[in-house]
């Protein structure tokens, strides 16, 4: 529900549970620890999240076999914590130690195995490494689509990261492609209102805005907040990125009045849903100091892209690209 501090408050109660009656290597512990590092994981603390992950680790190491699941799972974890702090070399390093055990573990169609490879692929696809990224996601979409019934909500996750990639290429019309084989899917296998349908919409909208096609843009994002505002509560992050999102296109418009209206919704909401120096907020400020900028109103754009910047500063490593980027905006 993106309601993190009470997931924590209920987190924390079972692991002081676990503390006091099971022995301090049990996989349970680890299991508790791995939930609180999941949360501080999605509130975007990835020092604290890596710390829990850690902590889960160790516990693995010494009560689980070296080939165990659970332990490749534990290194993906940790990956993937890299991975959202910009370390793409530290992120390979684990996803691939994961790698390592599910191929000793799991039989080769196994869903896992699939994960496996879409996690590396994930890592390319930030890199900018966009064959890399590619082989990988294919190499996973084939696992898939031998392993599953045709309409899993898997295979069309699968067809939304291979999608992701062209976009990111400007491949638009294969985008488009995969994306709507993406949807049809979700259409089939989810109810009406499920968040996953939400996230199909905004990356077709995503995709026609690349176009320049603002008002199919607009057709799909609204279609994605509709969704959202049914069925999730009102601070939740995916709501604010909607309206990040129809904000984006009003602005690419000139629509600047429109674009601000979205983009303070959006600020409105990320402030409540996230920690102070979330990442997700300094996204916000860069969005609402672009369109002060393009309106001609720099003294308002250098407030809002410093706010942005110092969040960077606290909660990225020093050579992350979102603090170039930064620089650049200033």
């Amino acid at each position: 529900m993106g309601d993190y501090s009470k997931a924590l408050e209920f987190y924390e109660k079972s692991h002081k549970i676990f503390e006091k009656a099971l022995p301090p290597n049990h996989p349970s512990l680890a299991s508790s620890y791995n939930n609180i590092g999941l949360v501080y994981y999605n509130m975007g603390g990835y020092s604290k999240a890596l710390e829990f992950y850690e902590k889960s680790h160790k516990i693995y190491s010494k009560a689980l076999p070296p080939n165990h699941p659970s332990l490749a799972l534990s290194y993906n974890n940790i990956g993937a914590v890299y991975n959202n702090m910009g370390n793409y070399s530290k992120a390979l390093e684990f996803h691939e130690k994961a790698h390592k055990i599910f191929e000793k573990a799991l039989p080769p169609n196994h869903p896992d195995f699939a994960q496996s490879y879409n996690n590396i692929g994930l890592v390319y696809a930030n890199m900018g490494n966009y064959s890399k990224a590619f082989e990988f996601y294919e190499k996973s979409h084939q696992i898939y689509e031998k392993a599953l019934p045709p309409n899993h909500p898997l295979l069309a996750t699968s067809y939304n990261n291979i999608g992701q990639v062209y976009n990111n290429m400007g491949d638009y019309l294969k985008a488009l492609e995969f994306y709507e084989k993406s949807l049809q899917i979700r259409e089939k296998a989810l109810p009406p209102n499920h968040p996953d349908l939400a996230t199909s919409y905004s990356n077709i909208g995503l995709v026609y805005k690349n176009m320049g096609d603002y008002s199919k843009a607009l057709e799909f994002y609204e279609e994605s907040l509709q969704i959202r505002e049914k069925v999730l509560p009102s601070n939740h992050p995916s709501l604010a990125s909607s309206c990040n999102n129809i904000g984006g296109v009003y602005n690419n418009m000139g629509d600047y009045l429109k674009a601000l209206e979205f983009y303070e919704k959006d600020l409105e909401i990320t402030k409540k849903a996230l920690p102070p120096n979330h990442p997700d907020l300094a996204t916000s400020y860069i969005c609402i100091g672009l369109v002060y900028k393009n309106m001609g109103d720099y003294s308002k754009a250098l407030e809002f892209y410093e706010k942005s910047h110092k969040i960077y500063e606290k909660a990225l490593p020093s050579n992350h690209p979102h603090l170039a980027a930064s620089y650049n905006n200033i």
